[in-house]
């Protein structure tokens, strides 16, 4: 009897996934040891990293950003394939905007002099949550004091502890003499209103709906890289498509959507082991939406947190015998959210549009103008892609994201220009006292229109049902290295079981580097040297 080679079958053609596929075909010998396939449930490879166009600009509807240059194997690729200079514009090529204009509801641009201590106060509050070292000062350092002592142990969260810092703030600067409000905006309720919008921004960093859902003790284990964040001139898909680029014809299968995988937990009784995999059997089968099926020795499943929640469901029932209690718990008690962009194109008379930093009433508020949709409310910024583009963005997060798949393009439209004439209303302005402005004096706004808008629905696509993980309030980050581990268990697992069934690779498995791109790459790599060393291949 001729021994069959061991098969390999990785479901999705995401980062991690690719990633995996490259390293196990491009090691040494690997070539001829393995049977090596790539399932994808899509059209498309790439997963959550999408570059596109719009309107004539390269734009990412997925993974936007290198977290940093330092160390990063993503920078690494795209700086060895050239993919870091373009004739064409990108999205954000200028780096993270800076000098914004904030203006608050009813058409209030606010001083710096005001946002600032506040915006600063975030930031140290957030560097003290993360353990970096603080530029505090004054009441900045009274303030981290207070938090801290009065924080306690438990399961503190990112938002309570972020609104300790803000009541603390208010309480220390409330009999200061100066600006008292202005419109219907008292003091204080701008200063909280400020601090949301801060709030709003770090809800896209993690992809919580609520901060107060996000783990305190966590964020000092997450790991940023050294050096700048930017972006992939031309676009974030040419790393994904040089980790394929080496990859026969035929081995990435598109439109190849996993519905149920069957394995093992029990010995095989009266098969034949030979060199650690089934002469005549392989132990997992995948089960295909079109009907048909696969066989494979070992299967690395790299699916987002989301559909990996969705199949745990007994509606689902895509782990058949199901994933065993530990797993399933990681699973829940991990955070999964929902992220989304909007792109907009002014019309060519709109020009010089700035960075616009957008300061709301609560959404329980009587004091809320009617016309400003509620989707737009916990959205925190919109400007420009790039200096002088006429395509702006903004970024939502939650359930604000999820409502915004519903909606027509031609209310999204409405809904920016309605807020945006709120905020920006066509007007001669004037100089005011007390700390705002109705706009850069002496200059005169011009009417802001809308003539396109584009937007991403992660949230409702079946493939991913969200975006980026994160570490909920009564999780942690071993609960990442539980859904790391590999089925069926050896310490469990009876004579005769066949080892390394499925296997787990995607950002979400990542305890230091959850959430990003080269985390999902780290797993990746993690699970094709897991299965090299298995066979004894050298991996690295």
């Amino acid at each position: 009897m001729v021994s069959k080679k061991p098969r390999i079958v990785i479901i999705g053609a995401g980062m991690a996934g690719l990633t995996a596929a490259n390293k196990l075909y491009t090691s040494a010998n690997s070539k001829q040891a393995f049977e090596l396939s790539v399932v994808e449930g899509g059209s498309r490879i790439g997963g959550r990293i999408s570059s596109s166009e719009f309107c004539g600009d390269r734009i990412e509807t997925g993974a936007t950003w290198i977290h940093g240059i330092e160390g990063s194997p993503v920078y690494k690729i795209a700086q060895e394939t050239n993919s870091l200079h373009s004739d064409q514009p990108w999205e954000c090529m200028d780096g993270i905007p800076e000098h914004p204009v904030t203006v608050a509801e009813g058409g209030h641009e606010l001083n710096p002099s005001f946002v600032e201590p506040i915006s600063k106060l975030f930031k140290n509050l957030m560097d003290f949550i993360q353990g970096k070292a603080i530029d505090s000062d004054g009441f900045s350092s009274e303030i981290l004091e207070h938090c801290a002592r009065s924080c306690g142990p438990g399961n503190l969260s990112v938002g309570s502890f972020l609104r300790k810092g803000l009541e603390a703030y208010c309480g220390a600067v409330d009999d200061q003499k100066g600006f008292k409000g202005v419109g219907n905006w008292s003091r204080k309720s701008l200063q909280e209103a400020v601090f949301a919008m801060h709030e709003s921004t770090q809800r896209t960093f993690t992809s919580a709906d609520d901060l107060c859902s996000l783990d305190y003790n966590a964020e000092r284990e997450y790991i940023m890289f050294p050096g700048e964040e930017i972006t992939i001139a031309r676009g974030y898909s040419s790393v994904i498509e040089s980790l394929a680029s080496v990859l026969p014809v035929g081995m990435i299968q598109l439109g190849r959507r996993v519905e149920k995988i069957e394995w093992q937990t029990d010995g095989l009784d009266g098969i034949h082991m030979e060199n650690g995999y089934c002469d005549n059997h392989r132990p997992v089968k995948l089960h295909f939406c079109d009907g048909s099926t696969m066989s494979a020795d070992h299967v690395i499943v790299t699916v987002s947190l989301g559909v990996l929640k969705r199949g745990i469901s007994q509606d689902s029932g895509m782990f058949n015998p199901p994933l065993p209690s530990f797993k399933i718990g990681a699973i829940s008690r991990l955070g999964y959210g929902v992220v989304n962009k909007v792109f907009l194109q002014l019309s060519q008379e709109t020009t010089d549009f700035p960075f616009l930093q957008m300061v709301f009433h609560p959404q329980d508020s009587e004091l809320r103008h009617p016309k400003i949709p509620q989707w737009i409310r916990r959205t925190s910024f919109l400007c420009p892609i790039y200096s002088s583009s006429r395509i702006v963005l903004s970024w939502f997060t939650g359930q604000e994201a999820l409502e915004l798949e519903s909606l027509t393009e031609e209310e999204i439209v409405s809904g920016f220009s309605a807020t945006v004439s709120n905020l920006l209303p066509s007007k001669p302005t004037q100089k005011s006292c007390n700390g705002t402005t109705d706009h850069n004096p002496g200059t005169t706004i011009k009417t802001v229109k809308f003539e396109k808008a584009l937007r991403t629905q992660w949230g409702t696509n079946p493939l991913f049902l969200g975006s980026y993980s994160y570490i909920a309030v009564g999780s942690s980050v071993d609960d990442m290295d539980t859904l790391a581990e590999p089925l069926p268990q050896n310490s469990t697992s009876p004579a005769g079981t066949p080892p390394l069934q499925i296997l787990f690779a995607g950002e979400a498995t990542h305890r230091t580097h959850y959430s990003t791109t080269h985390g999902a790459y780290f797993s990746g790599l993690r699970e094709a040297n897991r299965l090299l060393k298995h066979y004894n291949h050298i991996g690295v």
